[in-house]
C-alpha cells in the first residue's frame, strides 16, 4: 500500500506538534509506525493523502452517527456559517438544541453548552464541589473523562486511598481530593463511601466505560452507586459523551432508567463540530454563574455553526432505527469471534450496541484490570493487517471501535473478509 504522502506529511507535523499530533492517540504509539493523514470523508468510508480507502471504524471517536459529511449536517454548517461565524452573544438556536436535549434526556432540567467533552466534565466536577461544599470526588480505573487536572489520577492502594498523579503537571494536592475505585466492583465502592462519604462531592461514571475499551457495568453496579450517593449526599455525574445519543436515542440513563444528578454530553451532539455540555437538575444547575456562585464560561460556548451542526444531527438520529444499527453491530461481533475462535486466537469481544472491543485476551473483561492482560503486541499486528486491507480500525487495544447509519451490510461482510 502507497503512503508515502502520509508519512511525508508526518515528517512536517513533526516539526510544528509534540509528536506530530494534536491528540495522543493519534501518533500511533501504541502500535508503531506513523499515522494516516486524511483528506477527506464521506458516508462509511475515509480517504488519506495518499488516494487509499478505507472502512472507518473510528468514526471520529464515535461522534458521527450519520457517517462522514452527513449531507443535512453539512447543509446545516453552510447555512449558518453564512450569516457569521461566531457572536459572543445568545441565539434561538442554542434553546431549540437545549429543547431537543432535554427532551431526549429528561435528568436534564437545565444544562450549558460548552466547547468540549472535557470542558464538561471540568465544570460538572467544580459545579458539584461548589454546591456541596466538599472536596473530594470519586472516579474509577480506566474510565477517561478528558484532560482536566482532577481527573487524570491513577488508582491507589487500598479501600479508600487517594490517587497519584497519573499525568505531569497534575499537583499530589488535587491527585489528594481525587478516590479511584475499580470499575463493577461494588463492595469496594461501598467500603469507601461508608468511610468517606460526607466529604465526597461526587462521583463520576461512564455508564457503559470506552476508555479502557468498552466494559459493560455489571447487573446492578450503577443502581446500587445510585443509592449510596443519593443516601449520602452526593452528586452523580455520568459521562455520556460517547454513550450519549449512541447506544440509544438518549443515552445509557433512559435505558437503564438510572437517573444521575448531572450528565456530561459531547461529540455526537454537535455532528462532529466541536461542543460539549453539561447539565441535570435545576437545583443544582442554578448554582452557575450568573445564577449562582460557580464561575464557566467561554466565548465559543453555543457556537452557532456547532449548535446548527447538532440540531440537524438530533433531528435526524431521532428518525433513525437505533435497534436495526445495533442488530448489525451484533452480527459483526459475533462475526469477529467466531473466525478468532476457528483460527485459535483467544479473544473477548465486548459490546454495547454500536460500540465494540476485540481485547486479545480470554475473557471476560470486567475491568481495567482484565482490559490490562491483553496481548497489545498482537494488537498491533490486527491492526496493521486490517489497515493494509483498507479497514480502519482503532490505533489502540483499549479503545472501542463505532458502527454508523452509513455502514451497509456491504461494508460488514468486506470487514469479516478481511479479517
Amino acid at each position: 500500500m502507497k503512503r508515502s504522502a502520509s508519512k511525508k506529511a508526518y515528517q512536517e507535523a513533526l516539526k510544528y506538534f509534540p509528536g506530530g499530533v494534536n491528540s495522543p492517540v493519534r501518533a500511533f504509539g501504541s502500535v508503531g509506525g506513523s499515522p494516516l493523514f486524511i483528506k477527506k470523508g464521506a458516508g462509511s468510508k475515509i480517504y488519506d493523502v495518499d488516494g487509499n480507502v478505507y472502512i472507518d471504524l473510528v468514526m471520529s471517536w464515535g461522534a458521527l452517527m450519520l457517517g462522514h459529511a452527513a449531507p443535512e449536517v453539512v447543509r446545516a454548517v453552510e447555512d449558518a456559517v453564512k450569516l457569521g461565524s461566531s457572536f459572543g452573544a445568545p441565539t434561538c438556536a442554542e434553546t431549540e438544541l437545549a429543547k431537543m436535549i432535554r427532551d431526549a434526556v429528561p435528568s436534564i432540567q437545565k444544562m450549558r453548552f460548552v466547547s468540549s467533552g472535557t470542558e464538561a466534565t471540568m465544570s460538572a466536577i467544580r459545579l458539584s464541589r461548589g454546591f456541596t461544599g466538599r472536596d473530594k470526588i470519586i472516579k474509577f480505573d480506566g474510565c477517561y473523562h478528558g484532560h482536566g487536572d482532577s481527573l487524570l489520577v491513577k488508582a491507589g492502594s487500598g479501600a479508600a486511598t487517594q490517587g497519584i498523579p497519573g499525568s505531569k503537571g497534575v499537583s499530589a494536592s488535587l491527585s489528594r481530593d481525587t478516590i479511584v475505585c475499580p470499575y463493577n466492583d461494588i463492595a469496594y465502592f461501598r467500603k469507601v463511601v461508608a468511610k468517606q462519604g460526607k466529604d465526597i462531592a461526587c462521583v463520576i461514571v461512564e455508564p457503559v466505560a470506552a476508555n479502557m475499551g468498552v466494559v459493560l457495568p455489571g447487573i446492578g453496579f450503577l443502581e446500587e452507586i445510585r443509592a449510596l450517593t443519593k443516601k449520602h449526599g452526593i452528586v452523580l455525574v455520568f459521562d455520556e459523551v460517547i454513550t450519549g445519543f449512541r447506544i440509544h436515542f438518549g443515552g445509557v440513563q433512559t435505558i437503564l432508567n438510572v437517573k444521575p444528578d448531572l450528565t456530561c454530553l459531547g461529540k455526537i451532539i454537535g455532528g462532529g463540530l466541536p461542543i460539549g455540555a453539561y447539565g441535570g437538575r435545576k437545583d443544582i444547575m442554578d448554582h452557575v454563574a450568573p445564577l449562582g456562585g460557580v464561575y464557566q464560561a467561554g466565548t465559543l460556548s453555543g457556537n452557532p455553526v456547532a449548535v446548527a451542526a447538532g440540531i440537524a444531527n438530533l433531528k435526524a438520529l431521532k428518525k433513525k432505527d437505533y435497534a436495526a444499527l445495533n442488530d448489525k453491530t451484533a452480527i459483526l461481533c459475533d462475526g469477529l469471534e467466531a473466525a478468532f475462535i476457528k483460527a485459535g486466537v483467544p479473544v473477548t469481544v465486548n459490546r454495547a450496541g454500536s460500540l465494540f472491543t476485540v481485547f486479545f485476551t480470554k475473557g471476560p473483561v470486567d475491568d481495567f484490570k482484565d482490559a490490562k492482560t491483553s496481548d497489545t503486541k498482537r494488537y498491533a499486528k490486527y491492526f496493521w493487517s486490517m489497515l493494509d486491507q483498507r479497514i480502519n480500525i482503532a490505533p489502540s487495544q483499549f479503545e472501542a471501535q463505532f458502527l454508523s447509519f452509513s455502514h451497509t451490510d456491504k461494508d460488514i461482510q468486506a470487514i469479516l473478509n478481511a479479517l
